[in-house]
């Protein structure tokens, strides 16, 4: 099978700041992209909202929304309102660590890049400021690009495909200094795991702290509401 001359990508967008900057980049790159977000039962869906209006600023060609509860099988602070959100740091893999998830985002993610033709994938994992998440490190997405090749007809019939991570090595400040660079608009974005349902941060979470500390890094203005 030969590739397709235009160049399209599926982006994992999941309206938060580092997915929202991987789709301004992937757009940067000539791609044309296609958006998708997954529904998966976390704890709430400003983040799929702000995803849309990502996709829309960003000029996506298509943007999915793919439902998928993980609930049904729990194990996560995101996704079993039973285990608490943890509001200060803890050693190891935190209890936000939804099992698998990146490796199902992925394979849904490449089953639709099979079906439009296209043969590059983007998401937004990093291996600098993250909380420790295995499926965010380089060895599985390199795993995992070995395997796309493997286990689709496309890949068989001589397509390659490819799995970016422009973030992989960034901080935080480094990626927001990308994203103003892009013209992202950083306000439309929500990263808390527990935000509220105007959008607005918790302030104390993970994902809060390392957002809040990658503006004042980069010393830029941090346009995040926060309600905590």
């Amino acid at each position: 099978m030969s590739q397709v001359s235009e160049k399209r990508a599926v982006v994992l967008v999941s309206g938060g700041l580092d997915s929202s900057t991987v789709l301004a980049m992937a757009k940067e790159q000539g791609y044309r992209c296609y958006a998708l977000s997954f529904d998966y039962g976390q704890r709430h869906k400003v983040e799929l909202q702000a995803a849309d209006r990502i996709a829309q600023q960003m000029g996506a060609i298509e943007h999915k929304t793919v439902p998928i509860d993980l609930r049904e099988i729990g194990g996560s602070a995101l996704t079993d309102s039973t285990i608490d959100v943890p509001e200060e740091m803890v050693s190891g893999i935190p209890v936000t660590y939804v099992p698998a998830r990146n490796l199902l985002f992925l394979s849904l993610a490449l089953g639709w890049a099979e079906v439009i033709g296209a043969y590059d994938l983007f998401i937004g994992v990093n291996a600098v400021d993250y909380s420790g998440y295995p499926d965010c490190r380089p060895e599985f997405i390199e795993s995992f690009e070995k395997t796309a090749n493997l286990a689709t007809k496309a890949g068989v019939e001589g397509g390659v495909f490819a799995v970016h991570t422009p973030l992989i090595s960034l901080s935080k400040a480094e990626i927001i200094q990308q994203g103003v660079r892009l013209g992202l608009d950083y306000s439309m974005t929500v990263s808390c795991y527990q935000a509220d349902q105007q959008g607005r941060g918790c302030g104390v979470c993970d994902s809060c702290r390392l957002r809040r500390s990658g503006f004042e890094d980069a010393k830029i203005s941090d346009p995040t509401r926060y309600f905590g």
